[in-house]
């Protein structure tokens, strides 16, 4: 119960240009127990909710329009370092996971997204963190 409550104290936003993939990765959180705080559909959108929202956790896809999530992190990262970026993409080449982790993102995740490995991911990231509110 008590990895429940921590995990419920974790702040998260969810970036996705498509509905359904944003619609699946909150499902997924909000079955392990975490708190999503906000989504949003672009960077320029997630940088407002971000801003408003004070999310411990970003996860981002990479492909969306006018701003890819590689940039994103970077951004996430240069004005909000206290926020951990997670991506996620289907394109998982070595170089596309490498460039994520460059800009800065906490981990890397392929889709389809694994439910347990997300949970993992996030968990790792509460380890890691002295997030005061956890």
């Amino acid at each position: 119960m008590e990895e429940n409550n921590k995990r419920n104290g974790l702040k998260i936003v969810v970036v996705d240009d498509s509905d359904f993939s944003r619609s699946i990765i909150i499902k997924m959180l909000k079955a392990e127990s975490f708190n999503v705080v906000g989504e949003a559909a672009s960077a320029a959108s997630a940088l407002t909710v971000i801003k408003d929202k004070k999310p411990h956790v970003v996860i981002t896809d990479i492909v969306m329009p006018e701003v890819s999530g590689i940039e994103l992190t970077e951004r996430i990262n240069q004005d909000f370092d206290e926020v951990f970026v997670i991506v996620v993409s289907s394109l998982s080449q070595e170089h596309v996971v490498l460039e994520a982790i460059g800009a800065g993102a906490a981990d890397f995740i392929s889709k389809p997204i694994n439910q347990q490995q997300l949970a993992d991911s996030l968990d790792k990231i509460m380890t890691q963190t002295k997030i005061d509110s956890i």
